[in-house]
Formats: C-alpha cells, structure tokens, sequence
C-alpha cells in the first residue's frame, strides 16, 4: 500500500541533492574552462556537457544563464550579442581566476572524469535505458490510470526504490 505523500516527496527532495553532478559552485570552472577553448553561448554550454556526461547531465538554462551572470558581474566573462543570441567569452581576469584556481579546476575535471568516465558511463547506460523504458511506459499510461492503479504503481514504485537502494547500500 501506497505509504504516503509526504514520505514519497521527502525521499524526492531528499535524493535528488545526493545525485548532483557538481558540488555547489564549482559549476562555474567548468563553464570558464569551456569558455577558454571558445566563445559559446549558453545553449552551446549546456550541449557541450551533455555530451561530457555522454547524456546523464543536461543542466538547464535556469542553472547555466545565471551562472553566466554571476560570471559576468565577477569580471570573468563578457557577452556580445550575435545574430540575436548572447555569446560568452572568458575575460583576462577570468583567466587569472581559473589559473589562480587550478587546483579546484582540476578537482572539479578529475570529478567529472571519475564520474562520466567510460568505466562507470558504461555501467550505467543498461540502467539508465531500463530507467528511461519505464518513464516512456508511465508517460504513455499516465491518462488512462485512475486512482486503483495509480495507488499500485506508486506502491510499486516504493517498494523498487527501497530495493535499489539496499543494493547501493550493500
């Protein structure tokens, strides 16, 4: 039986800041690093590391233009507009910024190639496609469930995610 919503949106919260692809500011050595290589505007930044991660990280543009901001009102990039989109360059001070921080830059690179390495990429691309599966099979099912069914999947939902997790925790 379905335990609850509260319970349900806790875990959600709860389990959604234990998966975060960087740890609280070091987003913005990945953008600078990128903006290094190249000019770009936001939505190349936000391609750029979809395919770092092969696909498992997409930020949105909520998370990657207000970093771009910040980065601007530091002093570390500058923006000019082009053929209507905003396109993003690292500026000499941002270039000291990110020498002066190599060693959290390259942290925050290791971390990255820890984590979206071929190694655990490969380990995660089977699970990832089963976890995809089963969203296209409850989006496609969604309008036709009614509260019966919708109280057994969340019930089986429940009990796979607290199975996954004794498995992760083993």
């Amino acid at each position: 039986m379905f335990r609850g919503r509260i319970f349900h949106e806790e875990r959600f919260f709860r389990g959604s800041r234990r998966g975060a692809s960087f740890h609280r500011g070091d987003l913005k050595y990945v953008i600078l690093d990128l903006l290094k290589d190249r000019p770009r505007h936001g939505y190349d930044i936000i391609r750029e590391l979809e395919e770092l991660s092969y696909g498992f990280y997409k930020p949105s543009p909520g998370v990657i233009y207000p970093t771009l901001q910040m980065l601007e009102e530091m002093g570390y990039a500058s923006s000019t507009e082009q053929e209507g989109k905003r396109i993003y360059s690292i500026t000499e001070e941002g270039r000291k910024f990110l020498e002066n921080q190599s060693n959290i830059a390259d942290d925050v690179r290791r971390h990255m190639k820890h984590k979206w390495g071929f190694k655990n990429i490969g380990r995660m691309v089977r699970v990832m496609a089963e976890y995809h599966a089963l969203e296209d099979l409850l989006g496609k099912g969604f309008r036709r469930l009614d509260s019966d069914k919708a109280e057994l999947i969340c019930g089986i939902l429940s009990r796979a995610y607290n199975e996954i997790e004794s498995v992760l925790q083993e």
